[in-house]
């Protein structure tokens, strides 16, 4: 189902950029997510969306970024997708992300987009514009380079290939993107060739960076569903979890180290940097200096 909503508030902030994603405010234009990804941990109780199901569209979301973006006195990179992909199927009749690039580029705030979609490209003039001025950064989930084992972990998704060939695209058109390769899924994606896999084919498509957690977190609501899928999709893997890691929040594979050297390795024999691009604001000396 998918219901409109009125939103309170859009852009959340942080005193300093996040370490993981360089994200000074975050905002999410819906809420819930079509993708429908088995393991994800917005199901948890925490996050008070009572059916995963619904999508939540922020009907009044543009509106409503344009007076908090007039407001900000402090630039930053604002990071779409924390919670939900900017670019679910139903951004292609609201086209919320679209018009918030648009309000962004008009205010030139630098982003970075996080996604499991293709769809982004429909937005390269947009992500050209905002990276001639500040920084456009584009960063595909990309947890397996199976396409097989991807339609049953993220069957709403686009698959691991589309994100390739749309990772593709944007840095041949300048736009640094890169790849999460996040969560690594003990049992299902644990293994050396997996994760080099991954490294390879993000190497080929011109990943300028691949950020990386091994493992998985799991709690109440999220953890329910995740065993009730594993035991249908891959009979016997719920209870090696629940053997190995009880009602543990972070679930390491048990090779987490030999994954960690093999990510590690096949980076740097390739080139690509494990931790993305930074925005700076100019200093104010450089400011006076344009008059």
């Amino acid at each position: 189902m998918i219901r409109e909503v009125e939103a309170k508030t859009l852009l959340s902030h942080s005193k300093a950029p996040d370490p993981w994603f360089g994200v000074k405010y975050n905002m999410n234009l819906y809420r819930g997510c079509q993708h429908q990804c088995i393991y994800c941990d917005s199901r948890s109780e925490c996050y008070r969306i009572e059916d995963f199901n619904d999508v939540l569209v922020k009907a009044n979301a543009i509106p409503l970024l344009r007076r908090e973006l007039a407001s900000k006195r402090v630039k930053g990179t604002i990071g779409f997708g924390s919670m939900s992909d900017p670019y679910l199927p139903i951004e292609r009749e609201y086209r919320l992300t679209r018009q918030a690039l648009e309000a962004i580029a008009e205010r030139h705030f630098p982003v970075h987009m996080l996604t499991k979609s293709d769809l982004v490209l429909r937005d390269l003039d947009l992500l050209e514009a905002i990276n001639r001025e500040t920084m456009a950064l584009v960063s595909f989930t990309i947890t397996t380079a199976d396409d097989d084992l991807a339609r049953k972990l993220e069957p709403g998704a686009p698959l691991p290939s589309a994100r390739l060939k749309a990772l593709e695209t944007l840095a041949a058109h300048g736009i640094r993107s890169g790849v999460m390769l996040m969560p690594v899924l003990p049992f299902l994606e644990d293994s050396v060739e997996n994760i080099t896999g991954v490294v390879k084919a993000a190497h080929r498509h011109g990943a300028a960076y691949i950020l990386t957690s091994f493992g998985v977190t799991l709690r109440d609501r999220q953890r329910e569903y995740f065993y009730q899928r594993l035991d249908e999709l891959f009979p016997g893997v719920a209870d090696r979890y629940r053997r190995t890691y009880g009602e543990r929040y972070s679930c390491l594979p048990l090779n987490h180290r030999e994954l960690e050297h093999a990510f590690t390795a096949a980076c740097g024999r390739l080139g690509i940097a494990t931790s993305v691009p930074r925005w700076e604001p100019p200093s104010r000396a450089e400011q006076l200096a344009l008059f």
